[in-house]
This record gives C-alpha cells, sequence and structure tokens, in this order.
C-alpha cells in the first residue's frame, strides 16, 4: 500500500472517528462520556508516548507530523471505541465488563496487527508484538472503567449525604 492510501485511510478514519463521537456523547449523561473520552485520550497518550520514547512502536506516516504518537488513534479512535464500551458496559457485572473488553480489544489488536503487517502507519519495534498490543488496550479499557466507576461511585456519595 502507498502512503497515499495510508493518508487518505487517516483521513478518513478521521472523519469516522469525529462523527462517532458528536453521535456517542448525544447520549446521556453526556459528563459522563466526555470524561471517559478525555480519560482514555489522557492515558492512551502517555502509554503512547512511553512506547515510543522507549523504542517499541513506531508511526513512519502521520496524519500530524508534529507529534511521535498516533493522534488519531490516541485521541480519537480509542477514546470514542472506550465511551462506547462504557455505555454498553454501564450496567453490566464484572464478568460482562470483562468480556466486553476482550470483544473490543481484539478487534482493535486484529486491525493494528494487519496495519502493522501491511502498511507504514505503525511499526513494531524490538519485542513488541500483537500480543502486547492486546494487553495493554484489554486493561486500558478495563483502568478507564474501574476510574469511571470510582468517579460515579463518589458522586453519589456525596449526592446522598447532601455534600
Amino acid at each position: 500500500m502507498g502512503r497515499r492510501f495510508e493518508m487518505n485511510l487517516l483521513r478518513g478514519l478521521f472523519i469516522l472517528g469525529v462523527g462517532a463521537f458528536f453521535h456517542l456523547v448525544r447520549k446521556p449523561p453526556i459528563k459522563d462520556w466526555l470524561i471517559v473520552f478525555f480519560l482514555k485520550s489522557y492515558i492512551a497518550t502517555f502509554l503512547d508516548n512511553l512506547f515510543v520514547r522507549k523504542g517499541y512502536l513506531k508511526y513512519p506516516v502521520k496524519l500530524f507530523k508534529t507529534f511521535d504518537v498516533s493522534v488519531l488513534f490516541s485521541y480519537i479512535i480509542f477514546p470514542v471505541s472506550c465511551v462506547y464500551y462504557n455505555q454498553l458496559t454501564r450496567n453490566s457485572g464484572l464478568m460482562g465488563i470483562l468480556m466486553k473488553s476482550l470483544i473490543f480489544s481484539i478487534p482493535s489488536t486484529i486491525a493494528e496487527h494487519y496495519l502493522e503487517k501491511h502498511t507504514q502507519l505503525i511499526k513494531y519495534k524490538k519485542s513488541w508484538n500483537s500480543y502486547y498490543s492486546l494487553v495493554s488496550i484489554f486493561a486500558t479499557f478495563l483502568l478507564t472503567r474501574g476510574i469511571m466507576g470510582l468517579i460515579n461511585k463518589s458522586a453519589k456519595k456525596q449526592k446522598n449525604t447532601g455534600s
């Protein structure tokens, strides 16, 4: 695949991601979905920067050349998928949360693996492989969901005590 195709793919995913963002955050409670979106962006950016700096990942073709990380993945695609995941697990028990995290993580890992093998959008370095991607994606879904659970529990407690 050529650079032109890769840039068009990034632009198309950017438009799709922005459209999905506006669609997903319309569902109440909007504040929860915005918190999830920005929290996931922060976590993804932190980890992506860490993995790039340590030399595990590289993004040869980028939508925005001034960033070392994949802006599209860290700031749009990954956070949007996490909002959707949190919406679907809002009333789930532990087993549902874990299973849905796998259901979201596996396709994302497969897509990343395909892009790593067939494009210049992402390249694995050193000992990085798809298994590490799967684990990190899975863990960040659970981390974000756990933090949101704590935020909601704290908000409910404050509301009940009148503080």
